[in-house]
């Protein structure tokens, strides 16, 4: 049973947590092309749906901490070090995704839409925002596979 509430939370951060974090990387470099004149209507969809794919996979993401708790639950380890740090920082990174990122890539849609003169700084802020979202994404998913000073075998 342990094993398979492990097999699910792993599925689960990979299938909700790897889209957006490789979306949320690639929307400032696509939103800097959707800027550029040459580009046209086809730019600023690949953006759109770029922040789509955010918003939908940032709620599946909702699924991660939910197997994760079950499967600790299942292991006994739900009051080791590395599963405090875990949800400290799952909650850090989904603060990250909710008041920055998505808020600035509304933004950016907006000033895309409306063809304002877009600057490098909110490109580069947004950037900014998103490798810190996704370097405790990768810290998280770090601490789950290694389980510093678990005994578990599992």
């Amino acid at each position: 049973m342990t094993k398979i509430l492990l097999s699910l939370h792993v599925l689960a951060a990979i299938v909700a947590i790897g889209p957006v974090t490789v979306a949320a990387s690639m929307f400032p470099p696509a939103a800097r092309k959707a800027h550029a004149p040459a580009e046209g209507e086809a730019a600023l969809g690949t953006v759109r749906l770029l922040h789509r794919i955010c918003r939908i996979y940032a709620k599946m993401g909702l699924a991660v901490p939910v197997f994760g708790f079950a499967t600790a639950a299942a292991m006994g380890v739900l009051s080791s070090g590395w599963l405090t740090a875990s949800i400290a920082l799952t909650a850090a990174a989904a603060g990250i995704l909710v008041a920055f990122v998505l808020p600035r890539q509304d933004e950016l849609i907006d000033a895309l839409g409306t063809h304002k003169a877009l600057e490098r700084s909110d490109t580069v802020q947004l950037a900014m925002f998103t490798g810190v979202f996704n370097l405790l994404w990768a810290t998280v998913t770090i601490l789950m596979i290694v389980r510093p000073g678990s005994t578990t075998g599992a």
